[in-house]
């Protein structure tokens, strides 16, 4: 059974920085592009990024571009999400997911889920 298990959430104030970390239990997932997503309260769940394993390449939606960067380090089958300059509506449940679909935003192209980290950011 493969998993997906996330970290690094917590209280933060608008303008702070947190880390989110997605340990895999497999090594096969380096044929797997690995993604972030979260999901407010009351809103549908949303792409915010993803990398490939292989090679690095990455995808990131319009709404965190320039102040998320996701990275990966293959030998500690670990995928992360460094987060610069968080405001409020950043608050969510943040979610990692394994897909072989590639670079896609879509959450049904998506086959592996993480439990979800809560980020809350206070104004």
């Amino acid at each position: 059974q493969v998993q997906l298990v996330e970290s690094g959430g917590g209280l933060v104030q608008a303008g702070g920085s947190l880390r989110l970390s997605c340990a895999a239990s497999e090594r096969t997932f380096s044929s797997y592009v690995m993604g972030w997503f979260r999901q407010a309260p009351g809103k549908e769940r949303e792409f915010i990024a993803a990398i490939s394993w292989t090679i690095g390449m990455t995808y990131y939606a319009d709404s965190v571009k320039g102040r998320f960067t996701i990275s990966r380090d293959n030998a500690k089958n670990t995928v992360y999400l460094q987060m610069n300059s968080l405001k409020p509506e950043d608050t969510a449940v943040y979610y990692c997911a394994a897909t072989r679909a590639g670079l896609v935003p879509h959450t049904t192209l998506y086959d592996y889920w993480g439990q979800g980290t809560q980020v809350t950011v206070s104004s």
